[in-house]
Parts: structure tokens; C-alpha cells; sequence
């Protein structure tokens, strides 16, 4: 198991983001005009799917890009409250100092995923791809591999939640799923993961 290019998603994979969505969740939810959810019991939540999430709250597709705006806009005046998973430093500089190419496909504003990781960090990243839909992915993946040159076989795409599985399938790379996203990774087996990575320390593992 060693690629030549890594691409990381963001919120769940690198950074640990999960208890900032809960905390703004109602609020977005009371904006935008669908369900809150009982915060207590959230993390049944993480046996859902993204659609199966929309389908509990009542949230009809063409409101999810108004949601994820004002998601954003949050992170951003609270990034400074959000940082990665502990490890994942250590690992980004391990696989960087071995040569694996590093780069970051998120749904999330890039400046939230630069302000997260810290410019150190983030001067890793070969590139940047953010802001799309979570099911718009693939073609995002698709050219970073293309800019970063490296074929499709020797690219790893890195993420937590089975959306990011099937984007990675469709852009013809291999899915990397982790252990302590968002999503369970018994939710993740079911979508063909083709390594899991049960601690960040783990990652380490990509690099030849």
C-alpha cells in the first residue's frame, strides 16, 4: 500500500470538526427551514449517509447548498476553535518528507481548511480543491490527480463518509477510509474501501 499522491478531505479526515457541526447544526437548521436534531443522541447520526441525514431532517436537495454556505461562514469565524485530529501533523510531514505528493478535495472553503491546518501545514499541500458539493467531488479529484501528474493507480483519496467513497470510485482512484470521521467505519466497509486507516498515526503507512 504506498501512493504517490495522497488527497485528503477535510472536515472528519483532517480536521476534527464533528462537535463545531453539532454545536451550529440547530442553528442552521432554524435558518434555513428543516428539522433540528437532538444533539444528545447525535452520534446515531453517524450511521447515516449525507442523503440519509437530508432525508431525517427534511432537508430537500436544493437547500443544501444555502446550508453548507452558512456552515462555512460559521467555521470561518470559529476556526480558531477547530484543530486537526491529534497526529495528523506528524503524519502529513512524514508522508511530504517521503514524497508523497499531498492535497486536499473539501466541500469546505478553502480558507476554513488553510486557517485549520495552519500555514506549515497547509504549505504541504501540492494542491487545493474546495468549496463544491459533498456529490461533486469526483470531477475535483479527478483533476488534481491530472495536475499533480500521477495516474489514477498511484492516487489515494482519504475521507470519512461514503460520499467521498463513491467520488473517489468515480474518479477512478482508491478510497482510504478512516476510523474516526464522521461516519462509522462499518458504514464505510460497505462502500469498498480499498485501506483503513485505524489512527491518523497511520497514514504514515502510504508513504513507499
Amino acid at each position: 500500500m504506498t501512493y504517490r499522491l495522497a488527497i485528503f478531505d477535510f472536515d472528519g479526515t483532517l480536521a476534527d470538526s464533528f462537535p463545531f457541526f453539532l454545536s451550529v447544526f440547530n442553528t442552521i437548521a432554524d435558518r434555513h427551514g428543516f428539522k433540528r436534531i437532538d444533539v444528545a443522541r447525535a452520534a446515531s447520526l453517524r450511521h447515516y449517509s449525507v442523503r440519509q441525514v437530508m432525508d431525517h431532517v427534511g432537508m430537500p436537495a436544493w437547500k443544501l447548498p444555502l446550508a453548507s454556505k452558512t456552515f462555512m461562514a460559521m467555521m470561518r469565524e470559529h476556526a480558531h476553535t477547530i484543530a486537526p485530529f491529534d497526529g495528523i501533523d506528524a503524519a502529513l510531514r512524514q508522508l511530504h518528507a517521503h514524497g508523497v505528493q499531498l492535497a486536499v478535495v473539501s466541500s469546505n472553503a478553502e480558507h476554513n481548511v488553510r486557517a485549520v491546518l495552519g500555514p506549515e501545514l497547509a504549505g504541504l499541500m501540492r494542491r487545493f480543491d474546495c468549496g463544491m458539493s459533498v456529490f461533486g467531488k469526483a470531477s475535483r479529484i479527478r483533476a488534481v490527480v491530472k495536475a499533480c501528474g500521477v495516474a489514477p493507480g498511484d492516487a489515494l483519496y482519504v475521507g470519512d463518509q461514503a460520499t467521498d467513497a463513491e467520488a473517489a470510485h468515480k474518479a477512478g482512484v482508491a478510497f482510504g477510509a478512516v476510523h474516526w470521521g464522521y461516519a462509522t467505519i462499518e458504514a464505510l466497509r460497505a462502500e469498498a474501501c480499498a485501506v483503513e486507516f485505524v489512527t491518523p498515526a497511520d497514514l504514515r503507512l502510504i508513504a513507499p
